[in-house]
């Protein structure tokens, strides 16, 4: 799915791409992603600048304050990389990735 497609999957469900605020939310995330998929693949999540470059946000409108890019991102390649994928190289790391690629993803929901 496109990081739109999966955007629009996750609120069919009441939910939204998942926004990660520590570092133990994003491993939590990681071993649901290795848990459903038996992989560490790249997978959407959501944040973007595609508002505003080089100011990124979560989609669910939460606070953007923790990070964990990968040496040298957001780079925005090409001027064409708006949307946040996780697992990223050997490190696990964030990049930002061209939003029309298409990605497993995953979604999150307050309960």
């Amino acid at each position: 799915m496109t990081w739109a497609q999966a955007q629009r999957i996750c609120l069919n469900m009441n939910a939204n791409l998942a926004s990660v605020h520590s570092y133990d939310e994003y491993q939590f995330i990681r071993r649901v992603i290795s848990s459903a998929t038996h992989e560490s693949g790249l997978t959407w999540i959501g944040g973007s600048d595609g508002q505003q470059e080089g100011y990124w946000f979560w989609i669910d409108g939460t606070s953007f304050t923790f990070t964990q890019w990968c040496r040298g991102e957001p780079n925005n390649h090409r001027g064409n990389e708006h949307c946040l994928l996780v697992n990223f190289s050997g490190s696990k790391c964030w990049n930002d990735g061209t939003c029309d690629s298409r990605f497993p993803f995953i979604c999150v929901k307050a309960i």
